[in-house]
């Protein structure tokens, strides 16, 4: 346990107080993980855990005290989370309590909690309150609902992204009884906000094990929920991903795959690293497989033309529904649609890889050439991770070593003027100019017709005034 909150737990036990750090920090100090925040729970109300802190002289502040019993401590810079035992029960609100109550012990305190594994208590001595459980959970490496697990999630139907969360983050499945009851509260979904679902999401998607979560989310129906946003001060609904739903049912030809669409697709992200951009490209990459218009038999294998420029579109619709950045969205959209021209060039050798780089170059998905050169690093690990969720024996040795050519290539490759290599002897010919001529010589060097040189810039800038003159 960090010392500065057994520091708190203590000044709050000489004051009189039961203190406790409660739910995931616990559950991560079991586990031998180092907990990323601490929560404090506490007998103290909160005009109570102020005047504790006072005496200590550590700044405290409180957050929605009478509502929630909730204060934040900063101390040496860092904040710590201090709530007083209580209880809730919730309304029509699909996340937030309708009333909550101060709680005589932490026993009620921990009953309101999600999961078993984060409804855990720890004293300044290391001993462990487990009223619900949660160690053996633990040991088991389950997800359990604290008591009845439909009502948990009627309570609360975040607590549905959650669990797909928690299973990605600790590599851990749901009890069937927990599981099971999922579908019963997907009507409380439609209340959620879909900045807190696509929050969830997100971070379900950079976690360890993203495929476990990801396959609870799409298989148990979830997916298929719609949350939702104000817009001009009405709610509009906001689906969540309908478009993976037809997956898990559409099959793939062997000998090029060795599972469905869905596997492959959980398959490519357990092989991408842990980047966000990276993993949305990987769970965008094959998901128009088996739609209408893409799907077809020919010579009595399925085959999915086209369903890279489509996947594409897919994934910059359901990003922008979600409202994500627009960077990241272009950059997604770019990997998702040139996934298989990466893996034409680098598996048959043909085409003419310079020519395709000056055309991405000259596109509008790139403003420098370090973007362009980080987006062909990026393709090279989406390929990669593609080609070992194929066939988990692959090896892709020279699709990474081809990956580090065209990321040479690109990187020498200039995407906007701030890229080509002139030197004062331009704006001294061009003049006021200047900027139209560096648009003209760009174009000439991303055509191959023009050497990216100061000498080269030089003599062309002269040709280029003279002709403007004439």
């Amino acid at each position: 346990m960090k010392e500065v909150v057994h520091r708190i737990l203590r000044a709050l036990n000489d004051a009189g107080f039961e203190a406790y750090v409660v739910g995931g920090a616990v559950r991560d100090l079991l586990m031998h993980k180092e907990p990323h925040d601490y929560d404090i729970t506490t007998s103290a109300r909160p005009e109570e855990i102020m005047a504790v802190a006072a005496k200590q002289n550590w700044q405290s502040v409180d957050v929605n005290g009478k509502t929630f019993g909730v204060v934040v401590l900063v101390i040496g810079g860092e904040t710590y989370e201090v709530a007083s035992f209580r209880g809730e029960v919730y309304g029509e609100d699909s996340h937030r309590p309708e009333r909550v109550w101060y709680a005589a012990s932490l026993r009620e305190d921990v009953m309101r909690r999600d999961f078993t594994i984060n409804a855990l208590a720890m004293d300044t001595a290391g001993q462990v309150y487990d009223y619900v459980g949660g160690r053996k959970d633990i040991r088991k490496r389950r997800l359990a609902a604290v008591g009845n697990a439909k009502e948990r999630f009627q309570e609360d139907a975040l607590r549905l992204f959650r669990l797909c969360r928690f299973a990605g983050q600790l590599d851990f499945l749901p009890e069937k009884k927990t599981q099971d009851a999922m579908p019963q509260a997907f009507g409380r979904v439609a209340g959620l906000s879909s900045d807190r679902v696509v929050a969830e999401i997100e971070r379900l998607l950079v976690t360890p094990a993203a495929y476990k979560g990801l396959d609870i989310l799409v298989r148990s129906g979830l997916g298929n929920c719609s949350c939702r946003r104000k817009e001009n001060g009405a709610y509009v609904n906001v689906p969540i991903m309908p478009e993976f739903s037809h997956l898990p049912d559409t099959p793939q030809s062997p000998p090029f795959h060795v599972f469905d669409a869905w596997i492959h697709t959980l398959a490519v992200i357990s092989y991408t690293p842990a980047d966000l951009t990276l993993r949305y490209a990987a769970l965008f990459h094959d998901v128009a497989k088996g739609s209408a218009g893409i799907r077809s038999i020919r010579d009595g294998r399925y085959t999915d033309y086209g369903h890279d420029r489509a996947g594409a579109r897919i994934a910059a619709e359901v990003m922008m529904r979600w409202r994500r950045n627009k960077a990241c969205i272009r950059r997604v959209a770019w990997l998702v649609k040139t996934h298989m021209k990466f893996h034409y060039f680098a598996n048959t050798g043909q085409g003419n890889v310079v020519k395709w780089l000056r055309h991405e170059a000259g596109s509008n998905d790139f403003h420098s050439t370090a973007e362009l050169a980080a987006a062909v690093r990026q393709a090279t690990a989406l390929a990669v991770a593609d080609a070992k969720g194929c066939r988990p024996d692959a090896n892709t040795d020279g699709t990474v070593s081809f990956g580090k050519y065209m990321e040479e290539l690109a990187g020498s490759m200039p995407v906007g003027t701030g890229d080509l290599q002139y030197d004062r002897r331009v704006p001294e010919i061009c003049g006021s100019r200047t900027g139209d001529c560096l648009r003209v010589l760009l174009k000439r060097v991303q055509d191959g017709t023009l050497a990216n040189e100061p000498d080269v810039f030089a003599d062309a800038a002269e040709r280029w005034m003279k002709r403007r003159s004439t």
